[in-house]
């Protein structure tokens, strides 16, 4: 069945290549064909596609669309049908102006081949804009490939059209059958990288913009004018995330107390992220206001009960203030593991748990008794969340647990490890053991506290 191929204004008429009939010079019908006469499309390809299945995404070897916006009677194709190299069949919709192309145009079109002398509004020739037409065509199709049609001696316009946006030129005295199947793929492909090139370049922008979101949102401990020595690791159950569910944070407020916090919001996605950052605020916010214990973990699960997308969202916490003195601190635990502690010249034990209250947003009317603990001159406190010890200890086998972790612990003491070294160690063998990532979020916070080695730096000659 012929399918319409755009022949020369002037001149002799064009082919499909070597083996295509020859085409008749004389003039042809006044208007174009129509539709239904030259490549009758079923009734259900005529609808839109969904958006998985957008113009440039059609697969390689697939059947195309072309529609051809085109005024010039004359320049309706009558060569018989364009066939890729593989056997692709090109399907061809006409239109003579914007106003017809702008009906006809639907998500099963994958190509455009509009003409560079087809005129525009009075306005546009008015402004001597010789692009009007492809800039217009370029605005109401974004996702669809455009092929420019100019004339021989119009190269430099053809080359401007390219620059503007359309994929390719074709010149319309060198035009056959072969070379606009061949430019109707290309064109189709190009588009396609071009807008993976932007969906790529758009991801990652998104991702720099939320790395430096979450950046933002990493604490940054507040101990000027204290004694102890920081130290803290964390690594979100998200891939590619930089926050998770787990939070922490440290100040020392004006009386000289260090107050220590973490905390890990049931789940690990940006929601239970976002909750956590929010408790990690207000948690610094009413401890300079002088809030502690009871009163402190009362007022934080009122946030959460506020702030929680749903009544089943719960969150656990543990809050260490240590005195001026450095010697004693007040412990509170909200259904949190409790925190380890390591004495000078003694093996790391935990804190005693007994006294511990629920998990935040679990009852409206809990109590969370804070409970006073020693922990002499020289010494080293690690609090962190349940990802640290619910990794397995061998792949499918027993959890690592509280136990499994303070013999861990010792054993990286026994070789010498210490603050920031101690805490990679301890992730790094936690993540070795469960044969790869861990599923949950991990954080660890390591104060310590050596008076022997401040005295030695004090009175070093």
């Amino acid at each position: 069945m012929p399918v319409p191929v755009p022949r020369q204004r002037t001149g002799s008429p064009v082919t499909a290549g070597p083996a295509a009939a020859p085409v008749p010079a004389g003039p042809v019908a006044a208007d174009p064909m129509p539709e239904s006469a030259v490549d009758p499309m079923p009734e259900s390809t005529a609808g839109p596609m969904p958006e998985s299945t957008a113009p440039v995404s059609e697969s390689a070897g697939g059947d195309l669309t072309l529609l051809v916006i085109e005024d010039d009677p004359a320049g309706t194709f009558t060569v018989p049908e364009l066939l890729g190299a593989a056997g692709t069949r090109v399907r061809i919709r006409t239109a003579r102006n914007l106003t017809e192309a702008e009906r006809l145009l639907t998500d099963d079109i994958h190509c455009i081949l509009v003409d560079l002398a087809l005129p525009g509004s009075a306005r546009e020739r008015a402004e001597g804009d010789d692009l009007a037409v492809l800039r217009h065509v370029l605005r109401i199709a974004p996702k669809h490939a455009v092929l420019a049609l100019a004339a021989d001696a119009d190269s430099e316009r053809a080359a401007e059209a390219v620059r503007v946006g359309a994929q390719d030129f074709l010149h319309r005295d060198e035009l056959d059958g072969r070379v606009l199947s061949r430019a109707i793929r290309y064109a189709v492909e190009r588009k396609r990288a071009d807008s993976a090139q932007v969906k790529l370049a758009e991801s990652r922008l998104r991702a720099q913009e939320n790395a430096r979101l979450e950046r933002g949102l990493l604490p940054t401990p507040l101990l000027q004018g204290s004694d102890l020595r920081f130290a803290a690791r964390y690594r979100p159950g998200r891939s590619r995330a930089l926050l998770g569910g787990d939070f922490y944070d440290t100040v020392r407020t004006p009386d000289g107390t260090v107050h220590a916090m973490i905390g890990d919001v049931c789940g690990h996605g940006p929601d239970e992220a976002a909750l956590g950052v929010e408790l990690r605020i207000a948690w610094r916010a009413l401890t300079f206001a002088g809030m502690c214990g009871d009163e402190l973990l009362s007022t934080l699960q009122k946030v959460l009960e506020h702030e929680r997308e749903s009544d089943e969202i719960f969150a656990t916490l543990c809050t260490v203030d240590i005195a001026p003195d450095g010697r004693r601190a007040g412990l509170c635990l909200a259904g949190h593991p409790s925190p380890l502690v390591v004495r000078r010249g003694r093996p790391a034990q935990l804190l005693p748990y007994e006294s511990g209250g629920p998990a935040l947003g679990l009852l409206p009317r809990a109590r969370w008794p804070r409970r006073q603990v020693e922990l002499g001159a020289s010494w080293s406190l690690m609090m962190y969340t349940d990802g640290l010890i619910e990794g397995r200890i061998a792949p499918g086998g027993d959890r690592l647990g509280q136990d499994g972790m303070v013999d861990m612990v010792n054993r990286q003491l026994a070789a010498g490890l210490s603050g920031e070294a101690l805490l990679e160690a301890a992730v790094a063998e936690v993540r070795e053991m469960n044969g790869g990532d861990l599923t949950d979020d991990v954080a660890v916070l390591l104060l310590d506290r050596d008076r022997v080695h401040d005295r030695d730096r004090v009175h070093a000659p």
